[in-house]
């Protein structure tokens, strides 16, 4: 608990020492509040610099999947020209695209919650109040790129599934 005169004590306290040890040099006095918030803001900078790393690599993770998804999708659009003048319907195209790009996104998943698991130890001096596996973050990790290859299978696929059959087929 802050006293009062906690602030008002720094000249009195400068005088004792001044007068116990003449040559003692003092620089700065703090209160044990005022050092206890500068290490805590200190932390929360850390913690808030770290915080805007780990959303940047979400979302440059999330932009990359859709990007390579997309593109991979895109390139098809002559095999699902042809299957759709074979006679696939659309919901049915759409529904492999989607389910192939669930796929590689679940395996991407797997390999990479894995190899999260096992770095995890290596910066254990960094987690504070964060277990080693946080069962949260992982599966908001996991949530949002699933859901980002599901979107990014299901638009070009869509797209690609409504264009005329010989519109597909001419393209390459």
């Amino acid at each position: 608990m802050k006293s009062a005169r906690a602030d008002q004590l720094e000249p009195e306290v400068r005088a004792i020492v001044r007068d116990a040890i003449p040559t003692s040099p003092m620089y700065r006095i703090f209160t044990m509040e005022r050092l206890a918030a500068k290490a805590i803001a200190d932390l929360s900078f850390t913690m808030l610099m770290v915080s805007v790393a780990a959303v940047l690599a979400l979302v440059l993770g999330a932009v990359g999947l859709y990007g390579v998804l997309s593109y991979r999708v895109t390139r098809r659009v002559q095999e699902i020209g042809v299957r759709m003048a074979l006679g696939a319907e659309a919901k049915t195209v759409r529904r492999m695209c989607v389910w192939q790009g669930a796929r590689v996104a679940l395996v991407g998943i797997v390999v990479g919650t894995l190899a999260a698991v096992g770095l995890t130890t290596y910066i254990t001096t960094l987690l504070f109040n964060v277990g080693r596996l946080d069962v949260l973050a992982f599966a908001g990790m996991s949530a949002v790129m699933l859901a980002v290859a599901l979107l990014a299978s299901y638009v070009p696929a869509r797209r690609a599934s409504r264009v005329d059959p010989v519109v597909a087929l001419r393209t390459e």
